[in-house]
């Protein structure tokens, strides 16, 4: 049986979103050089998914070229509908509320996504396969508008995980609910994107697994949503599990590839920001120091995975996939 992959996926980005810019700058581009050498070390793959800011950056550009070239990484899309154009205004402040593309009329989700794929094609001279939507936000009109601009592979959905509490739009709803969502691939219906179907997209969630205590994960559900209680509770005793280094995870991260290979997963799922392998990129790593941790937490992990998993793209898996289920 061959091993499972080892997927790495990349929110390639503006420096810092998290604080709402209005100039978004993309510093972080220089960066990445030192992860890549990192993932190659250890025969990873990294997909990087780009947004608008970064495709048009000329630092991101060469390094992106370079790996295309040596077949050493994948560059797929991740949209942020606020910054990425046709723009038309959708709240009265979209920097400071970062509004969803859901939340927006159908006709511009499509030119959004149309525009943002053609300048990557044009830019990087090869076809966009992968794709992650930005905030967590997803549903049947965006899916079906990625198979529309022929994406194959898309890996929005993050399984226990709600985001409706998070809001883009203040008069919308907020984001995405995939508590109920599976945690395996799946050909997504476009009817229903939380059900199997037969459509050509491959939803490949993100490998979020629950504690294996039911009864801490009820005690801190039942603790009011970020409460300071809360947060101290879900900090000691994290009810979910992701394979997303946050400077103190490193021993939950092995776990996650024990179970993983327990449980005999076709792939586990890891996920950063370009900008947080710069100091002061994120609200995560501030400083020099932490990125160096973030870095020893990384070469533990990728070693470990190096003797299980094999790596590969998003679109790599795509294929393997097809092919196992023929």
């Amino acid at each position: 049986m061959n091993r499972p992959f080892f997927l790495i996926t990349i929110d390639t980005e503006g420096d810092n979103l998290w604080a709402a810019p209005r100039e978004i700058t993309t510093r972080n581009a220089a960066f990445l050089p030192r992860f890549q050498q990192l993932c190659e070390k250890y025969g990873l793959k990294p997909t990087y998914l780009t947004n608008y800011e970064m495709v048009c950056a000329p630092a991101y550009q060469a390094f992106a070229r370079d790996v295309l070239e040596r077949d050493t990484a994948e560059i797929g899309m991740h949209l942020h509908a606020w910054n990425s154009p046709p723009l038309e205004q959708l709240t009265d402040d979209d920097f400071r509320y970062q509004p969803y593309l859901i939340e927006y009329p159908e006709h511009l989700i499509r030119a959004k996504v149309e525009l943002l794929t053609r300048l990557l094609v044009d830019t990087f001279g090869c076809k966009m396969i992968s794709h992650r939507a930005g905030r967590w936000s997803f549903n049947e009109v965006y899916a079906r508008v990625l198979v529309e601009q022929g994406y194959r592979v898309d890996c929005s959905v993050t399984p226990h995980v709600t985001w409706h509490r998070m809001k883009g739009d203040p008069n919308q709803k907020g984001g995405t609910d995939f508590s109920r969502y599976p945690e395996v691939p799946y050909r997504v219906d476009l009817r229903d994107i939380s059900q199997p179907g037969d459509s050509p997209l491959l939803e490949v969630p993100m490998t979020i697994m629950q504690s294996r205590s039911a009864a801490l994960r009820k005690i801190g559900d039942s603790m009011p949503y970020g409460s300071l209680p809360a947060r101290a509770w879900n900090r000691l005793f994290p009810p979910r599990l992701w394979l997303q280094p946050n400077g103190r995870n490193r021993s939950q991260m092995l776990e996650i590839l024990d179970r993983a290979l327990e449980e005999r997963r076709q792939y586990v799922e890891f996920t950063l920001h370009s900008s947080e392998f710069m100091p002061g990129g994120s609200p995560t790593f501030q400083t020099e120091e932490s990125i160096e941790k973030l870095y020893g937490d990384m070469e533990q992990l990728f070693s470990r995975a190096a003797q299980s998993f094999r790596g590969g793209t998003l679109s790599e898996f795509e294929q393997s996939f097809v092919e196992v289920s023929r």
